[in-house]
């Protein structure tokens, strides 16, 4: 598999490709400026290889800019600057060629991509190649004495010293930017690392604030757990015990911030109740982002919390869902040191996790008051049913008995008067027969579920026309059964019954009129009776003593629905029960 470059051993193929430029072009200008002082022709075999170098080095940099230049390449590149050099030294004078500067390219790519010794021993072998050169060159090995050899060598030994002292500092000047550029990619690893084990302590961090927020369905329980992720994620952002103030503030039904749960206020603190209409909590509020507050305890609401008056820095966070604001949190902190950013992209999570959390409560917490709700309702409905089982069939059933013996009685002692009072046994008996099927009808009408509302309500008027001579008129809009759901009209049965009970119970009416019909987008039900009415405020305002709760009855199951009932009632003109709920939607 092929090795893929990192940005500071790029970074070293530009210089040296940079460099390289450089050196040709010297060459050019001194080939060039030479032919002109002595008067000769430029060299065709430098021209050659000037231009065999420069195209060589176009593709290096044409690599370098489409970022394909790979690690097998720099040996290739090392041995072509090698053979450029020693053609360049060659062609141009050999031992006293002017260009034998550029024999530092190889050294300076050895430097740049090896280490410092590998490099010095490149300018090494250099020199060695160029004293051999000038020994073949100018004969100094055909046996002349050793004066003359000294003298005509000296040149040639200054030019390797020379040229070996600048391949040593070339060496070491290269080898000093290859380590720089290698610290720098450390740098960067080591920057990339820290910033993958941030993500990952930020990832670990939300998820145990997910997993310890959906642990509970307590809103209160899931306040706290919040602020407890919060303290324990900035102790590992900062990597020490932090002592800080901790609050979160929920709005109220007074529209007023109050301290739901918080950590290192005072008594005091605890009991205040903010507007939120200025200063940090008023910008956090409209523009829904995290706030930085230096010095709370100058900001004209936070400052009147007595803690924030010994904290140095404070950060305000909204609890939003959507469209709506639940409250804030705060986090100050009494040290000299600040939030990190980081930290402050944690809270952020953490709140928006609170919010959902809270909103799963709360969901919960009013799913089981609904619950206790209908339980409520249930068990009404039981006394209800026991009510009138006592009132009405269990006192006829007693009366039947005691009439029965009375009936034995009279068997032997008066037969006629006996075959009376057992017609009049008859007739009790089937009305109490009548008064139970009612009651069965009332707890669950089939017909209800089987041909609707309109039908159910005209067969109980039917039925309850047997028992009770209150008489009932009915006006039901055709059709209006199509636009309510089953389960709305099973709560309007009930509620109208509700209605037809209290006012056979306590109107002393003589008539009812029930009505059902269609307004814009809702059902509309009336039960209004010519009874003899009653004062609606003082009753519902005497529930609270009373052991018959039967106008909360309509209130609460018209809630069931989404719907409202309204009581119109005045003492000696009747009373009209009022209930809207909306229709079905197609």
């Amino acid at each position: 598999m092929r090795k893929e470059y990192n940005e500071p051993e790029i970074k070293i193929e530009w210089l040296y490709s940079n460099l390289r430029w450089f050196f040709l072009l010297a060459v050019g200008v001194i080939t060039t400026a030479t032919a002109i002082t002595s008067g000769t022709e430029f060299p065709p075999s430098v021209i050659a290889l000037l231009v065999t170098g420069g195209i060589a080095n176009m593709l290096v940099t044409l690599l370098l800019v489409l970022r394909s230049f790979r690690s097998s390449i720099a040996p290739f590149t090392l041995l072509l600057d090698i053979a450029l050099t020693l053609g360049l030294i060659i062609t141009s004078g050999g031992a006293d060629s002017p260009l034998l500067f550029i024999s530092l390219i190889p050294i300076i790519t050895t430097s740049l991509r090896y280490s410092w010794l590998v490099s010095l021993g490149m300018a090494l072998l250099t020199v060695l190649i160029y004293w051999w050169g000038a020994w073949i060159e100018t004969g100094l090995n055909n046996g002349a004495p050793l004066s003359q050899t000294l003298d005509a060598a000296i040149s040639y030994i200054a030019s390797g010293l020379i040229l070996l002292l600048a391949g040593g500092g070339v060496s070491y000047i290269g080898t000093r930017i290859r380590q720089q550029l290698t610290e720098e990619r450390r740098s960067q690893e080591l920057a990339a690392q820290t910033a993958i084990e941030t993500a990952h302590q930020k990832v670990r961090l939300i998820f145990e604030l997910a997993s310890t927020l959906s642990a509970t369905l307590n809103y209160e329980r899931v306040l706290d757990a919040a602020l407890d992720v919060t303290q324990a994620g900035l102790e590992e952002f900062v990597g020490a015990d932090v002592r800080q103030v901790q609050v979160i503030m929920l709005f109220g039904l007074d529209h007023k911030l109050y301290v739901e749960t918080s950590r290192g206020l005072t008594m005091q603190d605890k009991r205040l109740r903010l507007a939120g209409h200025q200063g940090g909590l008023a910008e956090a509020l409209e523009t829904t982002g995290t706030i930085l507050i230096s010095d709370p305890g100058t900001d004209p609401e936070l400052g009147q919390f007595v803690v924030m008056h010994q904290c140095r820095q404070a950060v305000v966070v909204p609890l939003r869902a959507g469209f709506e604001n639940y409250g804030v949190m705060i986090m100050a902190n009494p040290g000299t040191g600040g939030y990190p950013d980081d930290f402050r992209d944690l809270l952020e999570a953490v709140c928006n996790q609170a919010v959902m959390a809270l909103q799963n409560a709360r969901l919960y917490q009013n799913l089981m008051d609904e619950k206790e709700r209908l339980v409520a309702v249930e068990e009404d409905a039981r006394k209800k049913l026991a009510r009138d089982l006592h009132d009405g069939p269990t006192q006829t059933i007693a009366a039947i008995a005691m009439r029965l013996n009375y009936t034995r009685i009279l068997l032997t002692k008066s037969p006629e008067q006996a075959i009376e009072e057992l017609t009049h046994l008859e007739d009790l008996a089937r009305r109490t027969t009548k008064e139970i099927r009612q009651m069965l009808f009332t707890l669950r009408p089939l017909i209800l579920e089987t041909q609707g509302l309109a039908a159910a309500l005209e067969q109980y008027a039917e039925k309850m026309s047997e028992i009770d001579s209150l008489s009932m008129h009915l006006e039901i809009e055709t059709g209006i059964d199509n636009h309510l759901s089953k389960e709305a009209q099973g709560s309007l049965f009930y509620i109208i019954e509700e209605a037809i009970t209290n006012a056979r119970k306590h109107a002393a009416a003589t008539d009812l009129w029930i009505r059902l019909f269609r307004r814009g987008v809702s059902a509309t039900a009336e039960i209004e009776d010519n009874g003899k009415g009653f004062d609606v405020a003082a009753v519902e305002a005497g529930y609270a003593q009373r052991s018959s709760l039967g106008l909360l009855n309509l209130h609460e199951r018209a809630m069931l629905i989404n719907g409202k009932t309204v009581i119109q009632s005045t003492p000696g003109k009747g009373t009209k029960v009022i209930v809207t709920i909306p229709l079905r939607e197609k």
